[in-house]
C-alpha cells in the first residue's frame, strides 16, 4: 500500500507538472498571438481612469462611458489614427485595473500597431481592430458569416496558419449611445509554433463608425474563460464605443512629415 501510495503521489505530481507546463506554453503562445504588430511600452491602468476617459469624450461632445462598469475596472478614451496614414477614430472602453495598455507607435512613416489592453502574463487581451476594405455598414443587418470573416481577419494578422476551427457561437444586436453594435461570442483553436493546440474563447463588439467597420475583440484560454475571465471580457466589449463621423480631431493628430 505504501508503494502504491507513493506511486500515485508521483503520478499526480507528474500530471500537475505536465499540466502546468502545457498551460505555460498555451499562455505564452496566446500572448504572442494577441500582441500588437508594433511593440510599445505598456502603460499601467492607473494612468487611465473612468473620469479621464469621460473628460475626453465630453471634450468631443460625446456621452460618457457608463458608470455601471464592473467593479475594479479602469477605462480609456484614445485616438486611433493620429498618423497621416490612417483615418482617425476615438476609441473608448473599460478594462480591469490590473491590466496594462499599449497604444499605437508613431514615427515619420505614420502610425503602426493598435490600442490594446491585457493581462499579458496570462494571455488575456482586448484588442481594437479596423476591418480592412469594408465601408460603412449596418452591422445589425449582417449575418454570422460577416462577423466570422471580420473576426478571422482580426485574429489572423500574423498569418492564416495560426488558428483553426473558428466558430461564431452567438450574435446579439444592441444599440448604445445612438450607435449600433453587434455583440459576438466566438471560439477557435490557436496553433503554436511548437506544435501545440490551444483552445481560446472570447467575445467581441462590432460597429461601423465613419467610413468603415471596427471591432474590439477580447479572448483568453478556454479554461480561464469558463472559470475566471468571461465576466471581465464581456464587461470590456460591452463598454466599447467608437466614434469618427463629424468629429474634429485636428488638435490630436500628428502632423504629416512634410509639415514638420
Amino acid at each position: 500500500n505504501r508503494v502504491s501510495s507513493l506511486s500515485l503521489q508521483s503520478n499526480d505530481s507528474s500530471e500537475v507538472s505536465r499540466r502546468g507546463f502545457m498551460e505555460n506554453v498555451a499562455t505564452a503562445s496566446a500572448v504572442i498571438a494577441g500582441a500588437s504588430s508594433a511593440f510599445v511600452a505598456p502603460t499601467p491602468a492607473m494612468a487611465y481612469g473612468l473620469g479621464k476617459a469621460n473628460d475626453r469624450l465630453a471634450a468631443y461632445g460625446l456621452p460618457p462611458l457608463s458608470k455601471a462598469l464592473p467593479n475594479g475596472f479602469s477605462a480609456l478614451a484614445e485616438i486611433y489614427g493620429k498618423g497621416a496614414n490612417r483615418s482617425p477614430l476615438l476609441v473608448a472602453f473599460g478594462f480591469p485595473l490590473d491590466w496594462v495598455v499599449t497604444l499605437p507607435s508613431q514615427d515619420v512613416n505614420g502610425e503602426d500597431g493598435t490600442i490594446q489592453a491585457g493581462e499579458y502574463a496570462r494571455g488575456d487581451t482586448a484588442t481594437f481592430f479596423v476591418v480592412p476594405d469594408l465601408k460603412q455598414t449596418d452591422v445589425h443587418a449582417q449575418d454570422k458569416e460577416f462577423f466570422k470573416s471580420a473576426l478571422i481577419a482580426a485574429i489572423s494578422q500574423k498569418g492564416n496558419n495560426v488558428y483553426q476551427d473558428f466558430k461564431i457561437v452567438k450574435i446579439n444586436p444592441v444599440t448604445a449611445d445612438d450607435g449600433k453594435y453587434m455583440l459576438v461570442d466566438f471560439k477557435y483553436t490557436l496553433l503554436t509554433g511548437a506544435g501545440f493546440e490551444v483552445e481560446r474563447k472570447g467575445c467581441a463588439s462590432v460597429t461601423s463608425a465613419a467610413d468603415g467597420v471596427q471591432l474590439l475583440w477580447a479572448a483568453s484560454i478556454a479554461a480561464r474563460y469558463k472559470n475566471k475571465t468571461e465576466g471581465q471580457l464581456r464587461g470590456i466589449t460591452e463598454s466599447f464605443r467608437c466614434y469618427g463621423s463629424g468629429l474634429n480631431f485636428s488638435a490630436d493628430l500628428r502632423p504629416a512629415p512634410e509639415a514638420l
